[in-house]
């Protein structure tokens, strides 16, 4: 049988080959782990679909290749395997870094992260090309080759029967650079393959994305009063720290619902309006930003979305989220006021129509009733697909958020 590299969203494209922990002549039970794969939304291994012995692999580590790729072969025991393996079989998927979750490396959230990478080549691996010698080159080959100007022939292969991986390509390159030597006052940093993907996904959000941004402010004197009030009662009840997030993430579900446009993607020649609504969240790590989703947080009360974002939280501080943890959302909230931000714009989380940056809370003084008042304000900065939604729909969804988190008041429940 053909083993294919799982499809594991629609904003994942391509799997970076890590490590094979199976090879060629062992005998595999269907669910071992045969590979780890890297992509920029998790880093995974992935399971065997049926017991069998390992016949071939098709593709080596350190190469790029597109989702649904036949990555091996396998002679299988007992007749034909399912088509597909299992999703109780997809366990011990880790993720680590946003928007791009990794074991070893750390990902960058959704004002620089998210969505698919760049677009994969529609070939198989083994038509990419071949050196002189006749050793087959993959396409990531051999784009990683042009891009540094290396001719393949001169690059010593470590893959499977001495192929050409991009590893090797890396390694060439970096030696070539270490011969020219480089100033002392600069240090040259190489690249992750996570750090690559997330590249390309950046300049795909960049350049296929005609973008769009405005920015509102939230009066949120009663929201402050209301969180304050109620966080110590919270915290004994539900056993996680109240913070403002769940508050916001309660207004921007019931929002989205109320503006469905927002949540919608491009497909070409339609838009795909989503029904249910996923709310993804940018959580820092020591590693790195992460944005796992909240699903279904339209139908979540306050406790429930901060204890989910609280799990979400602990879990990807502890390298511990899966893959479904980190797929199918459908909106993204950024909230780089944590970070001491007060205005931003993030980059669409492709293939999502938006993103809100909530900033932070600061005190200002401002006009109510002809008098200066100081209040607790907060900027709302949306950036928006400017294919789905126009100004007054991108108005429409901030101002309906505004309007909801300013209607909080102290006196409010929370549950």
């Amino acid at each position: 049988m053909k083993i294919e590299l799982p499809q594991v969203g629609e904003s994942v494209t391509e799997a970076f080959i890590g490590k094979w922990l199976k090879q060629v002549g062992d005998r595999v039970e269907k669910y071992d782990f045969l590979v780890e794969l890297v992509t920029d939304k998790v880093n995974m291994e992935m399971p065997s679909p049926a017991t069998g012995v390992l016949s071939s692999i098709l593709v080596s580590e350190g190469e790029t290749v597109p989702m649904g790729t036949v990555i091996a072969e396998m002679e299988v025991e007992g007749g034909d395997p399912p088509a597909s393996v299992p999703k109780a079989a997809a366990t011990r998927e880790v993720a680590d870094r946003v928007g791009t979750l990794l074991k070893d490396v750390a990902p960058v959230g959704p004002t620089g992260s998210g969505g698919p990478i760049s677009a994969a080549p529609t070939e198989a691996p083994e038509s990419g090309g071949t050196t002189e010698a006749g050793k087959r080159l993959s396409p990531a080959v051999m784009r990683l080759a042009a891009e540094h100007d290396v001719d393949p022939s001169e690059v010593s292969g470590t893959g499977i029967g001495g192929r050409v991986t991009r590893k090797d390509v890396k390694a060439h390159v970096d030696a070539r650079g270490a011969v020219a030597g480089t100033p002392s006052d600069e240090e040259r940093v190489p690249l992750t393959p996570v750090r690559r993907m997330i590249a390309a996904n950046m300049v795909r959000s960049a350049t296929e994305i005609p973008e769009a941004w405005t920015v509102v402010e939230a009066d949120l004197t009663g929201l402050v009063a209301l969180r304050e009030r109620a966080r110590e009662r919270f915290q004994q009840r539900e056993g996680v720290n109240l913070t403002y997030l769940p508050f916001v993430l309660k207004v921007v579900a019931e929002s989205l619902k109320a503006n469905p446009l927002v949540n919608s993607r491009w497909d070409g020649d339609a838009i795909i309006l989503k029904r249910r609504v996923h709310i993804g969240v940018a959580i820092a790590t020591a590693e790195g930003l992460v944005v796992p989703v909240v699903h279904d947080a339209d139908s979540l009360s306050v406790a429930g979305l901060a204890r989910a974002i609280d799990d979400l939280a602990t879990r990807a501080r502890q390298g511990k989220l899966a893959v479904e943890d980190v797929r199918g959302g459908t909106f993204t909230v950024n909230n780089t006021g944590a970070l001491g931000s007060v205005t931003g714009k993030g980059l669409i989380n492709h293939p999502q129509a938006a993103i809100l940056n909530t900033e932070s809370i600061v005190k200002r003084p401002v006009v109510i009733d002809d008098a200066i008042a100081i209040r607790s304000i907060m900027n709302l900065c949306l950036t928006f697909d400017h294919r789905i939604l126009d100004g007054a729909e991108a108005g429409a969804f901030v101002g309906d958020v505004k309007r909801r988190l300013e209607a909080m008041r102290p006196d409010m429940g929370v549950s």
